[in-house]
């Protein structure tokens, strides 16, 4: 149901309403020192003044703190059967920043699992799918890290192939010079491109599971 407020409103909400919305550390302190009051408030105060506070939280960064007070907003919405407040979704919205702020403190495989819930719920959550891949890329390394391994090894055969074009190609065999430079050059590029198609491909294949993922729920959505 949508969110309906009162007209009327207690002085400690004038108060804390009287901050300018972008003053997020402002928000916290005042709402963290008058938390208990904020509690016997009228429930459309408090859950607006909580919600408000969550979300000043995620703006500084305070990303441990949210994860905790995100669930009691999440809790709230679906107790009180919230869905609209300011023409804004607040569970999914609170949802997906909460998976944010897990993501922003490593931990990517709970982060992974809120965005799946979300997209099983909107599977047209442009932003989810696109952060499910960010935490995917972070969650499946083993393919990348080979790359780069292989990359490592052909720079550092490239570091030895000038090591010895200056201390015994061109001073005793420079008829070779030529063919240990395009070894050398053959083995530097070998090693960019190992770099660069191993990021290619660690995105690719974040992006395919990602897509049969979603489009896996779509598909069970028409049949139902």
């Amino acid at each position: 149901m949508p969110f309906l407020q009162s007209t009327y409103h207690s002085k400690l909400y004038r108060d804390f309403k009287s901050i300018d919305g972008t003053s997020y550390r402002d928000l916290i302190h005042f709402f963290e020192r008058k938390e208990e009051e904020i509690r016997q408030l009228d429930f459309e105060e408090y859950f607006e003044m909580l919600y408000l506070y969550v979300n000043a939280l995620f703006e500084v960064g305070a990303y441990h703190k949210h994860v905790v007070m995100a669930d009691e907003v999440i809790e709230t919405t679906i107790r009180q059967n919230i869905q609209d407040y300011r023409q804004e979704d607040v569970f999914k919205k609170t949802l997906f920043r909460k998976a944010a702020s897990l993501y922003n403190i490593s931990e990517y495989r709970s982060a992974e699992h809120i965005l799946r819930e979300l997209l099983r719920m909107d599977p047209g959550h442009g932003d989810a799918a696109s952060f499910l891949k960010k935490c995917l890329r972070n969650i499946h390394l083993g393919p990348l890290l080979a790359f780069r391994a292989s990359a490592i090894f052909l720079f550092l055969l490239s570091a030895l192939v000038i090591c010895v074009e200056v201390l015994f190609v061109r001073p005793f065999h420079s008829e070779y010079t030529v063919k240990v430079e395009a070894l050398r050059i053959g083995l530097f590029a070998a090693g960019w491109g190992a770099l660069i198609l191993g990021e290619l491909w660690h995105r690719w294949l974040a992006h395919r599971r990602v897509r049969a993922f979603v489009t896996d729920i779509w598909r069970k959505k028409f049949r139902e």
